[in-house]
């Protein structure tokens, strides 16, 4: 095995294909869900096999394939040969895996990003802060043939897991293998209301709240009245008035701990 570190942004999708080049059948990313992306991005529909050892600060998509952060665990789910097929998504032509969102949700991950320090506590704090300065937009949202919906929209996420990371269910019951994405909308976020709401994203009950709306779809337009920001798996870019959301099917292997045998 070779371990190289990255030096720069997106060095890792330039790893990752150098070691596809090379013929390299399982190609692992040492890090966070931004890492996980960067290396997963230039797997999309080939043979290879991502490979996780999770070190961020959420850890999404690892925790929803149930693979241990950095210890024994993730090794041994690499050497296990155990492999599991997933969808990707697309949000304006932007590869993610675990989730991206727009709104308040792509404010939060941009000051995240900025802070010396990560964690749960440190993501609280930022929320927060931004509370009393954000205002929400609204938006037009088409999913697959059904009919336009316009609803304002504090938060649009769309996801391929169950979670952000941390154990925080923005989409509880998605599926990243089965040919849909999972949206939800947080319609209303007030300090009123935002502790019940985060208790219900880590309680898996977001969608009870009556100011979510939760849709699935294999495809989603979204239109807001201006540009703005967009995170896909937690890394923050601009993005226009539209997007669209897409999955691609079953077109990345990652390597999964075997499961566990029933006695």
């Amino acid at each position: 095995a070779v371990v190289v570190p990255t030096e720069r942004p997106r060095h890792a999708t330039e790893l990752a294909r150098r070691a596809l080049d090379e013929g390299c059948e399982l190609i692992v990313a040492i890090g966070g869900d931004g890492t996980m992306n960067e290396v997963a991005s230039a797997l999309i529909g080939t043979p290879a096999a991502l490979g996780l050892i999770p070190c961020g600060s959420g850890n999404g998509l690892g925790r929803h394939l149930g693979i241990p952060g950095p210890g024994k665990g993730a090794f041994r789910a690499l050497l296990e040969g155990h492999r599991r097929v997933i969808d990707t998504g697309i949000a304006d032509g932007h590869p993610f895996f675990n989730a991206m969102g727009l709104g308040f949700d792509a404010e939060i991950s941009a000051r995240f990003n900025a802070l010396a320090s990560r964690g749960l506590p440190a993501y609280a704090r930022t929320t927060l802060r931004a509370l009393a300065s954000y205002r929400p937009d609204e938006y037009t949202i088409t999913a697959d043939a059904s009919p336009p919906v316009r609803t304002p929209a504090w938060i649009a996420a769309v996801a391929n897991s169950d979670q952000y990371g941390n154990d925080c269910y923005i989409a509880p019951g998605a599926r990243v293998d089965d040919g849909l994405l999972d949206l939800t909308v947080i319609r209303r976020l007030t300090f009123l209301n935002a502790i019940p709401l985060a208790v219900r994203l880590f309680a898996g009950s977001v969608g009870d709240s009556p100011a979510v709306t939760r849709l699935r779809a294999a495809r989603f337009v979204l239109e807001r009245s201006a540009p703005g920001l967009l995170h896909t798996d937690g890394e923050v870019r601009p993005c226009g008035a539209r997007i669209e959301v897409r999955v691609i099917p079953a077109s990345l292997r990652i390597a999964v701990p075997a499961p566990k045998k029933v006695p």
